[in-house]
């Protein structure tokens, strides 16, 4: 046993996140841990990691366990290799301690003494793997594509790549619990393929957070699922814990069905008991004391809570009164430079009404400049950009919210956009599960998720027949993902969308266009029918 943490509690603002809750972690273990956005999954790292603390229960480490965790964006004054190189401070300490060595070995007087501990300090360096420092370090920023940042200062990185770097200097120092919470967020599709193998192939244990099912199926072997402040553990992959959580769910309802019978049969017999024995002349003590005793054996059952069959889940339905033309949008000969960088090259695309089209291509291929083009926001450098007419543009990025003033609350910023009373506001909001007190909340309180809600409640109700999606499933729970997923599927507008998760491409998207060197290629078909044809 590496971790235990036993009977936890938090609480947060006067809200009990969880109570008497139990984790623990084992060698080589993979766990995907899995739950609602806002159930406290993050939380757990954080206490996990003793940077939170415990308002009660206990936390066991084995004695010097490592445990790596990237809690937040780092900040370091260097350049991106300096900070890689970093991980290995003490490797880096004995690499200095040899070029001391080195140094006084030309001296005469001191060179066998300093020869000999230069083969002893050598020794420990070539133990603790000091000569694959490097090869580690280029495997790495190779893998999770950063090699183009090494040189770079990491204060001018972008949030996104410093939690990639970061993400790289984790992984680097090996520890021996691997604490990931949604590692796929910032990463390209050849990345988060990278990423599994790694994982399948690390010597420690890992617990992952995350919403991205196909990379949950292809490296966790448990998952611990937390819902209602409980967490429950299943053996298997992703798709499995759907299975048998499923299962678990049915016989918890036939069981809860099955007591429901006894305790009304129960009644029944009672109150004929009680009806007998007062018919009786003079009432018969004997019934009545058999009355009573049923009675208490109901008193004493252990009742079975009802279980939560179809968990509440965001109302959501993108409508639209108006429909755009034919042509939605057209692009000729589209080129983008910024300085002397070529982003964009002779690009031709045609966007029709219904389209559902997906965009795919590594990270920094150019993916929502091209959208931002496609929007207006900023303008080719060549070529032509032709709009259809009626058109309605529905943009939600993955940093949802981002630019609003982070002390403003739900309800204010749902009634900016949606001209509304106080009451309707709280109903629609109430569909996107903002309830009672939290309609009050700041911009700033919100998780990524429940910004994607409330961008989403705000969307639903504009009258958008465009909807431009960039990563919109980063940050939203399994349940919102497929309510998401279910809305696209019946809106009634053209859909263009650049995402990495190949489960919702694969789900929504029957065109897929390949964005790389500038270059796009189109293929009917989802992310899997057409990602051989862009690797040919």
């Amino acid at each position: 046993m590496l971790i235990t943490l036993k009977e936890a509690k938090k609480i947060y603002g006067g809200d009990i996140i969880f109570e008497n809750i139990t984790f623990e972690m084992k060698e080589k273990e993979r766990i995907g841990l899995v739950g609602r956005n806002g159930s406290g999954k993050t939380t757990i790292f954080k206490l996990l990691t003793k940077l939170e603390s415990l308002d009660s229960g206990q936390l066991f480490i084995k004695k010097d366990v490592k445990v790596g965790y990237l809690a937040q964006i780092p900040s370091f004054e260097g350049s991106v290799l300096q900070f890689l190189q970093s991980s290995f401070k003490e490797l880096t300490q004995i690499k200095v301690r040899m070029s001391q060595l080195e140094q006084k070995m030309q001296d005469p007087n001191h060179f066998e003494k300093a020869l000999q501990q230069y083969g002893e300090v050598q020794e420990q360096f070539a133990r603790l793997g000091g000569y694959e420092m490097d090869s580690k370090m280029e495997r790495v920023a190779n893998g999770l594509s950063i090699h183009p940042l090494l040189t770079s200062s990491f204060s001018t990185l972008s949030g996104g790549e410093k939690t990639k770097v970061g993400l790289a200097k984790v992984l680097l120092e090996e520890p021996e619990v691997l604490l990931l919470d949604e590692p796929t967020n910032h990463l390209d599709l050849h990345a988060i393929e990278w990423l599994e193998q790694y994982i399948k192939e690390y010597h420690g244990a890992c617990c992952i957070i995350s919403h991205d099912r196909y990379f949950l199926d292809r490296v966790v072997n448990k998952i611990a699922d937390l819902e209602s402040g409980e967490i429950t553990l299943y053996t298997g992959n992703y798709s499995t814990f759907v299975k048998q959580k499923e299962e678990k769910l049915l016989a918890e309802f036939k069981a809860y069905q099955e007591q429901e019978k006894k305790i009304k049969k129960m009644k029944e017999t009672i109150k004929r008991l009680k009806e007998w024995a007062n018919q009786a002349n003079p009432p018969n003590e004997g019934l009545h004391k058999r009355a009573r005793s049923m009675e208490k054996a109901l008193e004493r059952m252990e009742k079975i809570d009802k279980p939560i069959m179809d968990p509440k889940k965001m109302n959501l339905a993108f409508t639209s009164d108006k429909r755009s033309g034919k042509d939605v949008v057209r692009l000729e000969q589209v080129s983008k430079t910024f300085g002397e960088h070529l982003v964009l090259s002779e690009l031709d695309l045609h966007i029709r009404y219904k389209d559902r089209l997906a965009i795919v291509g590594p990270n920094g291929s150019g993916k929502s400049t091209l959208l931002k083009i496609i929007m207006g926001e900023i303008p080719p450098s060549s070529g032509n950009v032709v709009t259809g007419t009626q058109l309605q543009i529905g943009y939600l990025s993955q940093h949802a919210l981002q630019e609003v003033d982070a002390n403003t609350k739900v309800m204010d910023y749902f009634r900016e956009h949606i001209r509304v009373t106080e009451g309707q506001a709280r109903e629609i909001l109430a569909r996107f599960m903002f309830y009672g007190y939290s309609v009050f909340h700041k911009i700033s309180q919100l998780s990524g998720g429940e910004r994607m809600r409330l961008k989403l409640a705000v969307f639903m109700h504009q009258n958008i027949n465009l909807l431009i999606l960039d990563e919109p499933t980063n940050h939203l729970d399994v349940d919102s993902q497929e309510v998401l997923e279910d809305a696209i599927e019946k809106f009634n507008g053209t859909v263009l969308c650049v995402s990495h998760d190949r489960y919702f491409l694969n789900q929504c998207f029957q065109e897929t266009a390949y964005l790389s060197n500038g270059k796009l290629e189109r293929f009917y078909g989802n992310y899997d029918e057409t990602k051989d044809n862009m690797s040919s």
